[in-house]
């Protein structure tokens, strides 16, 4: 099951279970589109892999299989300060 990473590893924008914008590699790390497409032009800075839309986990199972909570943040791996 996928972890659902709740913001974008290099801007920590918001990136909730439903949102159209979040992109995925393999390897699950969680980035938004803008990021993906302007900073990391579709390279994964932790795998080299490159990038898809994530699933949108339907409502009535975020109940049962609640998305991550615990945030992933690391603007320095993304060129950042």
């Amino acid at each position: 099951m996928l972890q659902m990473r709740p913001g974008c590893e290099c801007c920590d924008r918001d990136l909730p279970p439903d949102s159209p914008d979040a992109r995925i590699c393999t390897f699950e790390c969680t980035f938004c589109a803008d990021c993906v497409d302007n900073v990391l032009h579709d390279v994964c800075p932790n795998c080299g892999g490159g990038f898809a839309p994530r699933p949108r986990r339907p409502a009535n199972k975020l109940a049962k299989f609640p998305a991550q909570t615990e945030r992933v943040h690391n603007p320095a791996g993304c060129g950042k300060a």
